[in-house]
């Protein structure tokens, strides 16, 4: 955001640095950004600027997530119809569907679109728990063909990949617990961390992929701290504030979120380890 409108300027920038660090895939509107707050207009406007820089060199999941089954059918329409790969669909918020309504909603985002859905799993945020089980039965389904997975809970992560097979993508949603699903089968992740250290967070994935486990240790022994001052407060709160520090967007958001105030606890402590990782960096090069 400048001024509480979409940084179109700002946005290109991201997508080129994180690109150029290695990552596997980029994420517009994602449910734990600033989508909440964006008009249907605005986001498919992100959707399609994103699309429009990344030109195929990455796949576009776009967020088209909502808690009205028909108002995701008309957003995941709307984005397949940008070009995107996949869209990414939380489960339903506040009204909290049983396991079946679960069931029916997904089923009916999928069956309206030949794109690829990937289900979001953040209880966290939603207060409803999408089960292993349930789970599986939408992964018989053609069109869905994956899941951000946000409990946390490694043998949540061992239950899926064990009920949908190896072919079904498993995505970790919880930076804190990245190494731990990847060792239990996840095939990556949809970070927050990834916004302000890309290449870190690629790097330790593709470690753990080529059973570098050392490495991948180490890496995520460097994340941590950073990854603790990312979750003082809710996203996108602390992670905009990040970026901001570093120079690469402005800190304005739409209420009902406020800024983080850098001189707040929470605000120094958060520079304070930007410059440490930045010194570091200086370091090894």
């Amino acid at each position: 955001m400048r001024d509480h409108t979409i940084d179109d300027a700002a946005i290109g920038e991201l997508v080129e640095e994180q690109i150029a660090a290695g990552i596997d895939g980029l994420v517009p509107c994602g449910t734990t950004g600033e989508a909440t707050t964006l008009s249907v207009p605005e986001h498919l406007h992100v959707v399609s600027l994103v699309t429009e820089i990344a030109r195929g060199r990455v796949p576009v999941i776009a967020g088209a997530g909502s808690n009205d089954t028909r108002r995701a059918i008309e957003l995941t329409k709307a984005c397949a119809a940008l070009g995107v790969a996949a869209t990414l669909h939380v489960t339903p918020y506040y009204n909290k569907p049983t396991q079946a309504g679960l069931v029916a909603h997904f089923r009916a985002i999928a069956d309206a679109t030949s794109t690829p859905v990937i289900l979001y799993n953040v209880p966290g945020r939603t207060a409803v728990d999408m089960k292993p089980e349930t789970v599986a039965l939408l992964a018989d389904h053609p069109k869905i063909v994956g899941i951000k997975e946000a409990t946390g809970d490694m043998h949540r992560a061992s239950q899926i990949r064990e009920l949908c097979g190896d072919d079904f993508a498993l995505l970790s949603g919880d930076d804190f617990t990245l190494l731990s699903f990847l060792a239990a089968g996840g095939d990556g992740v949809i970070s927050v961390v990834s916004n302000v250290l890309p290449a870190l967070v690629a790097d330790l994935c593709k470690a753990a992929r080529e059973g570098r486990w050392e490495q991948a240790r180490a890496l995520h022994r460097r994340h941590l701290p950073l990854t603790r001052a990312l979750f003082t407060v809710a996203n996108p709160i602390p992670v905009k504030a990040a970026m901001a520090m570093i120079g690469r967007c402005r800190p304005d958001l739409r209420l009902p979120l406020l800024p983080l105030d850098p001189d707040s606890p929470e605000g120094r402590n958060l520079g304070a380890i930007l410059k440490d990782l930045r010194e570091g960096e200086g370091e090894a090069q």
